[in-house]
């Protein structure tokens, strides 16, 4: 009995855990629907000016995906090569910064140009002032596809604006960076408009797999229970 009541207490305290992770599941769905509607609602709203100096501060992931427009003019000569893997194949990010009237500078991704089209020769380069228009993007430090920016050697895997910035004596840049939309002639490089607005949305099925689990641990503990608790049968006397 005491062996019983041992394995009970223990299949009880794993049927709380599975419990516990399948129900934090599903608050975590509930909160990964929320963020998407949310960045869905960004995405497709009306551009409003960039963030301003004063506003830099207070810029985080939650800022991510907002449809954003500036006025100013390009610093083509100034432009980084960013690593890129796109629905075009591989390449690079045009990263251009755009230089404001009231002198602030941000950085635009202008878009994506293939491996062997890497020329600025075979590019757009539209001078004097212009409004570009895109989603705003929070800055992505350190590096990607395992590999650590090199700035001195001018390579770069992933968006870091603080050390694009650094690199190419930009002075005060704005903390993000934008995504330029699509432009009108969609054989001209670079080709905007390719951000990929996607989230990893599994926690439905992670719940259902705890909430499984912990359904056969409850029937293992059941089956157990009344095995333990059924009366043995006697061995038959017998004889003469």
């Amino acid at each position: 009995m005491a062996a019983l009541v041992i394995l009970d207490l223990a299949g009880l305290l794993i049927l709380v855990v599975l419990v516990g992770l399948g129900t934090w599941q599903v608050q975590r769905r509930a909160w990964k629907l929320d963020l998407i509607a949310q960045v869905e609602a960004r995405v497709h709203a009306p551009a409003v000016a960039a963030p301003g100096p004063a506003d830099w501060p207070g810029i985080t992931s939650a800022d991510a995906y907002r449809r954003v427009r500036l006025t100013g003019r390009f610093l083509h000569d100034r432009a980084s090569l960013v690593q890129a893997v796109t629905v075009l194949g591989g390449g690079f990010w045009v990263m251009t910064p755009l230089e404001a009237a009231d002198g602030v500078t941000v950085l635009v991704n202008r878009g994506f140009v293939p491996a062997d089209r890497r020329d600025p020769a075979g590019w757009s380069r539209p001078d004097g002032s212009l409004t570009a228009t895109g989603l705003l993007r929070v800055s992505e430090p350190g590096g990607g596809f395992l590999r650590t920016n090199a700035p001195s050697a001018d390579r770069w895997y992933s968006r870091d604006v603080a050390d694009i910035a650094g690199a190419r004596g930009l002075g005060t840049v704005a903390p993000y960076f934008i995504d330029a939309e699509a432009g009108p002639d969609p054989s001209a490089l670079p080709v905007g408009g390719l951000t990929v607005v996607a989230f990893s949305n599994n926690h439905l099925v992670y719940a259902i797999t705890w909430f499984t689990l912990a359904a056969m641990v409850l029937a293992a503990m059941l089956y157990g229970t009344a095995a333990g608790l059924r009366p043995s049968r006697s061995a038959d006397p017998g004889g003469d």
